[in-house]
């Protein structure tokens, strides 16, 4: 054991620098283990890029939901205190469409689940079904496993074409943000086997019934008290560890990818490197009003195309929230961003495709340029593990998740286990290198 290692085997000092659900995660984690924390986040107020408005609580910056599958964002809501059941609405998996009832799971153990939800899918013919159930059962017997070099669109491309366009698009940007062309099917099939087979209700869309800063972000502020210093963007970290002058034992950089590169290229320009050449895909929402108007689900999934950008629409109304209130997502939208025009686009979608009672009109757009690293085939993403006392904690560090929120609360538990062996990193990513080349907001499962 080196000298830095004995050190860190007595309480520490260590400063997180970013106060998303990712440093949220970590502090929490020291704190319950006896460290002394301190949380440095630039914004005014915590939660990252999962939080409400600044200043506008009613509106949150993008639409997120959460899955079964999520255990230790669920369980770090429980220890601050909220109650999923509360604040979250859960659903069985489905992904209905305007008009159709799409694909269902039931109940039950998920093999089984999967397997009667696909042979009841009546949109699809038998024979789409059961190529459906043998393409599964093949990565199933392969272990979720491919060649790291496959995209999503090669993956499927033996599957039926509705199946492709109903399910597989649908579900690989809304979970990696990037459309299947250029999707890793790698972490693909790691989300599928999360999410659809890892146990009953692994599956099921928890959606927010709150705003999305009472999930965690102001929980966590009231909780961490002065330990919390917002509106504070680090301009220096030197070895020993200096944050900004004020010494620590360690740090834990929980900011994202871009500030983190900015703070490290002095002191490993190797890690900062990796971190630089990640690539981003933007996510928009578009907020739309209609007085009167329901859907007939709280969430329906959107068949997109060159004139329809949004892949899905939520009813806030049905929620919880605003009634006549509904947040359409274009995930994977760097063509809309390009384009200038996705309001206007997403607000004549939804005049074709769905039944309104008063005309619905733009209430809001909200882009997030940066929302996820772009996770393609064999992207090599920088890990958890910086040097001695200093780790990367975020959605885009190593990790078998693409960015979502449990990719987030995981790399922060696996930092505050190197930094210090953190209360509640028992089975979390382990945060050091590992062989998988594209793993981790996803964008919906933000």
């Amino acid at each position: 054991m080196d000298r830095h290692a004995h050190q860190l085997a007595r309480p520490v000092k260590a400063a997180i620098v970013g106060g998303g659900w990712a440093g949220i995660a970590a502090a929490v984690s020291l704190a319950d283990a006896g460290h002394d924390i301190t949380v440095f986040e630039m914004a005014p107020q915590a939660g990252g890029r999962a939080r409400s408005v600044a200043g506008d609580p009613d509106y949150d910056n993008g639409q997120h939901i959460l899955i079964g599958a999520y255990r230790d964002s669920l369980a770090l809501m429980r220890r601050l205190d909220v109650s999923p059941e509360a604040v979250l609405e859960r659903l069985p998996l489905a992904l209905p469409y305007p008009g159709e009832a799409g694909l269902r799971l039931p109940p039950g153990p998920p093999l089984v689940a999967f397997t009667r939800g696909v042979l009841a899918h009546r949109g699809w013919p038998l024979a789409a079904r059961l190529r459906l159930l043998a393409a599964a059962g093949g990565w199933l017997a392969r272990g979720f496993r491919c060649d790291a070099s496959l995209s999503v669109a090669q993956l499927c491309a033996g599957l039926p074409a509705a199946v492709k366009r109903d399910l597989v698009e649908p579900l690989c940007v809304a979970a990696l943000n990037t459309p299947a062309p250029q999707a890793s099917a790698q972490v693909f099939l790691r989300v599928l086997k999360d999410a659809l087979f890892s146990g009953p209700g692994s599956a099921d869309l928890l959606l927010p019934r709150r705003p999305l800063s009472e999930l965690l972000a102001r929980p966590a502020a009231a909780w961490l008290g002065e330990r919390l210093r917002t509106g504070r963007r680090v301009q220096c970290i030197e070895p020993g560890w200096r944050v900004d002058g004020e010494p620590f034992d360690a740090v834990v950089l929980a900011c994202t990818s871009v500030e983190a590169a900015r703070l490290t290229a002095g002191i490993a320009p190797g890690w900062a490197a990796l971190a630089r050449a990640l690539a981003f895909q933007p996510i928009v929402t578009v907020y739309l009003h209609s007085p009167g108007s329901a859907l007939p689900q709280p969430m329906l999934a959107l068949r997109e195309g060159p004139d329809s950008p949004a892949q899905f629409v939520f009813d806030h109304g049905a929620l919880g929230g605003a009634p006549g209130r509904f947040a359409f997502v274009v995930s994977g939208a760097a063509p809309w961003v390009e384009r200038g025009d996705c309001a206007q686009a997403v607000l004549a979608q939804a005049r074709r495709e769905l039944a309104w009672a008063t005309p619905p009109v733009i209430e809001r757009m909200l882009t997030e340029k940066r929302a996820t690293f772009a996770c393609t085939p064999g992207l090599v993403r920088p890990p958890g593990r910086i040097a001695p006392g200093l780790w990367a904690a975020g959605d885009y560090v190593e990790g078998p998740y693409p960015a979502t929120l449990e990719g987030a609360v995981r790399a922060g538990l696996a930092a505050a286990q190197g930094v210090g062996g953190g209360s509640g990193a028992k089975g979390a990513a382990s945060g050091s290198p590992t062989n998988t080349p594209c793993a981790g907001q996803a964008t919906l499962c933000q």
